[in-house]
């Protein structure tokens, strides 16, 4: 089983992908696009990872609000995966990532990345991050706490 996680930004989209076991999650690319809303190419970069990894699930991090409510970037994250539900025929999981970002930014800072070189791996580092919580609560056997864009 290998799957792929998205962190789904306004103009980057982090991917990271999972060891054939499904144990751990490595960071792959970030893919850029000049617009919020222009997503063919985002998309097709994804198929095509998922023909190259053998990915049969996508995991998609879902920006909620602090207090649990969700806002602008959480419903363009649904529907984003949706229409990759729809793309693909995979399954998509929502998957909290709160503070996700804050987390790969002070990986980081530790790591003595420049400030001016973390753009470059923050996302992807992010959609790390995304994957190994949805895997790690697989592997605990809680793995369907996630929330599936068809439901909402």
């Amino acid at each position: 089983m290998r799957v792929i996680g998205l962190d789904y930004g306004t103009k980057t989209v982090g991917v990271a992908i999972s060891d054939a076991l499904g144990l751990t999650a490595q960071a792959v690319e970030t893919i850029e696009r000049k617009e919020e809303n222009k997503l063919r190419r985002t998309c097709a970069r994804i198929e095509e990872l998922i023909r190259e990894y053998g990915v049969d699930r996508i995991v998609l991090g879902f920006p909620k609000h602090m207090n649990n409510d969700i806002g602008e970037r959480a419903e363009k994250a649904l529907e984003f995966g949706k229409m990759l539900k729809r793309r693909t025929g995979l399954e998509v999981i929502m998957w909290d990532e709160r503070l996700t970002t804050v987390a790969a930014e002070r990986v980081l800072i530790e790591s003595n990345v420049r400030r001016e070189n973390r753009k470059k791996y923050i996302d992807k580092i992010a959609a790390v991050f995304i994957l190994q919580g949805y895997l790690d609560s697989v592997s605990a056997g809680d793995g369907t706490s996630g929330w599936h864009p068809e439901e909402n």
